[in-house]
């Protein structure tokens, strides 16, 4: 039987379960969840289609299994045609039928598409890139949010939709905007942008010699003389200072957690009781998650994992995604906020935006979907209902097709929202194994100055490569951020922090566990200098280590590795090591390249996969942890007392030591299926 004809057959068989995080009680109000039940939820477009289907798409919601519906998120010019003229008669309409079905509404701020005539009317709304050009009207996120005035226009018509539907009862929550810094918008640098980051520097420096100290300017005589003389990091003839473009990007970071700020702040009085998220993409570190999710709910993503796997070079996972990116990411929205999080957008079958966009395989999107609850999700939501007929994502797929009929995802959507009523609510979950510490600061730093231009890998892999050595050992991973109590983590790795801070090093001190610092670890400081002492800087108070010199290699060259439990090869990156340190790998010329004591280990390089396992193995196992050699491609997952597995091969999978009660599927995994059971 071909590909093609097996995604239209129905699946039966095996489904894994949705727990929750730890330390949460079993009712969580910001997620308007009163058991741990996974839920779905769909992304509509009500106003893209006949007002004589909205009752029959709400009923056939119900029946596939659907409880929630977002709605509203681009529809700023149909709410308010004209200046302070608003038209709720749809929107009303359309809320009242999908809550008369039952159904409950995320109404998003249309704050991502402003009406052209609000553009006509304030065009220094408009964003401007790297290149001087100012970005037009049209397809979306068109604004800089450094424009106060758009962001009074927001408050604006956040405003008018809270007071309106702010007490609906058929509203249980928000999505802020849609997805932060798409398309490259994070950062503007128009006039508005300019007179923003002068007075943001004024604030944080206070005084023009701090800013000149912090940003070392008395090289190539960049010295200002008050704050007004600042100008935009770009077009000039050679790199701008390293310290100035940290800082323009700290500087993005606020101005998008000013604007979120600014709708939180109108909705939460007008809309009590409701909870209000986000939706943040995937891979993605062009500004800090951390503060933005720090102001929500619960933080929600977008998970297409074919879109992801089209940008790597490896094709293995063009069909079903690498299981350790949409694991990563499903664990960063955990780091991002604690509370359960929220698929917003779960992929549904082909996109339309990547360099290729194939089918998934079938039982990717059920798999996905069991995977995001495994992780802690409480709710996934598909985009989308229906595959449109018209605009600019004509050929991104849905549930349904324009005719109506339904699609392969949509059947295995339906049949997870059968699951779902056989596996009822689920135990909450437990920390991981392992904590990884992520900054986004380290991948701006390391994007600003990444050693060379021929960089085979960005931070964001480097740090991805270490996650997916520990999953493929079986280890559950915890994402934390810098200054995060590691209490209790028999297993703390650092795959490359850039800046040592105090609050991280404090909590170094206290973790008992085996600590691993990976390359580039405390080589800079706040301002984006050498640290005095050299690098590691101040981690030099846990491994007594001093890089010498670096040396960034073209892909290809990197030395062999070697050691009693260690061995691979250099990728790119390669520090030279002075330490008195038990030396535990040496590179092919007989340096050292990972030294350490009983609880402080140090990495002098970016290595190769087998290299990252190797050393990662050694690790765990002097950590003590249980280390399960899984195929490449198969992934277990551990929520409380169920387990969970997940075969991402074309071959079937036999679970080594057979469980005692299984709650979906068997012991045999077949081809993109997967398995939840209980042991004891």
């Amino acid at each position: 039987m071909n590909r093609i004809s097996r995604r239209h057959l129905l699946m039966v068989g095996s489904a894994a379960a949705v727990t929750m995080l730890p330390n949460h009680s079993a009712a969580h109000p910001a997620t308007g969840d009163t058991s741990h039940k996974p839920r779905l939820a769909v992304c509509y477009y009500p106003e893209q289609w006949p007002e004589s289907w909205w009752s029959l798409d709400a009923r056939d919601m119900v029946q596939r299994g659907i409880s929630r519906v977002r709605i509203g998120e681009f529809a700023w010019t149909l709410m308010e045609p004209e200046p302070n003229t608003f038209n709720w008669g749809w929107l009303d309409r359309a809320i009242d039928t999908l809550a008369k079905a039952g159904l409950e509404v995320i109404l998003g701020t249309p704050t991502a598409t402003p009406p052209k005539w609000l553009v006509d009317a304030y065009p220094e709304i408009l964003p401007v890139g790297a290149d001087g050009r100012t970005r037009g009207f049209g397809s979306r996120r068109y604004y800089t949010f450094s424009s106060l005035r758009y962001r009074a226009e927001c408050v604006r018509i956040a405003t008018a939709l809270a007071e309106r539907y702010g007490n609906h009862p058929g509203v249980a929550g928000w999505q802020i905007d849609n997805e932060f810094g798409c398309h490259d918008t994070t950062l503007s640098y128009g006039p508005v942008d300019l007179a923003a980051f002068r007075k943001w520097l004024a604030a944080r420096y206070q005084t023009v010699d701090q800013l000149n100290a912090a940003w070392g300017t008395i090289a190539w005589s960049q010295q200002v003389s008050a704050f007004d003389d600042v100008e935009l990091p770009i077009s000039t003839p050679y790199d701008v200072s390293p310290s100035i473009l940290l800082d323009y990007r700290r500087f993005a970071t606020d101005q998008i957690r000013d604007f979120q700020r600014a709708q939180l702040e109108v909705i939460r009085p007008r809309s009590p009781g409701r909870f209000i998220t986000t939706n943040f993409m995937g891979n993605f570190v062009d500004f800090d998650h951390y503060a933005i999710g720090d102001d929500l709910d619960f933080a929600s993503w977008d998970a297409y994992p074919l879109g992801f796997a089209a940008r790597s070079p490896d094709t293995r996972w063009d069909r079903t995604g690498n299981p350790d990116f949409t694991g990563w990411n499903h664990d960063m929205m955990r780091a991002i906020n604690p509370a359960p999080f929220w698929v917003m957008e779960q992929q549904a079958g082909p996109v339309n935006w990547s360099k290729s966009n194939p089918i998934p395989d079938m039982g990717m999107v059920r798999l996905w979907t069991w995977e995001a609850f495994a992780y802690g999700a409480s709710t996934v939501s598909y985009f989308r209902w229906r595959q449109t007929r018209i605009g600019a994502e004509q050929m991104h797929s849905g549930l349904n097709a324009p005719d109506r009929s339904i699609t392969p995802g949509g059947k295995e959507a339906e049949q997870v929202g059968r699951e779902i009523q056989r596996v009822g609510p689920l135990p909450r979950s437990e920390r991981g194994d392992v904590a990884l510490v992520f900054d986004y600061e380290s991948a701006w730093m390391n994007a600003i100055q990444p050693g060379g231009t021929g960089t085979y890998q960005t931070h964001l892999t480097h740090v991805q490569s270490w996650y997916a050595a520990l999953r493929r050992m079986g280890l559950d991973v915890d994402i934390v951020r810098p200054g995060t109590s590691l209490a209790g983590y028999k297993l703390v790795v650092l795959p490359s922090v850039w800046n040592a801070t105090d609050a991280l090093c404090g909590e170094l001190k206290r973790t008992s566990g085996l600590v691993v610092f990976g390359p580039r670890s405390g080589s800079k400081t706040s301002n984006f200098a050498i640290p005095d002492t050299l690098p590691p800087g101040p981690l030099q108070g846990f491994v007594e280590v001093k890089v010498e010199e670096v040396e960034m290699l073209r892909e290809g060259t990197g030395p062999s590795i070697s050691g009693s439990a260690i061995a691979g090869t250099v990728v790119d990156w390669r520090e030279e090591l002075l330490t008195e340190l038990p030396v535990l790998a040496t590179y092919s010329d007989g340096h050292p390249a990972v030294v350490g004591s009983r609880k402080y280990w140090y990495v002098g390089c970016r290595g190769d996969t087998a290299f990252t396992r190797s050393m990662l193995q050694a690790a765990a196992r002097t950590a003590e942890l249980p280390v399960t050699e899984l195929p490449d491609g198969i992934r277990l997952k551990r929520r409380g007392g169920l387990h969970f597995a997940f075969n991402y091969t074309d071959e079937p999978w036999e679970i080594p030591a057979k469980p005692k009660t299984f709650i979906l599927g068997q012991a045999e995994i077949g081809p993109h299926d997967l398995a939840i059971w209980r042991e004891g």
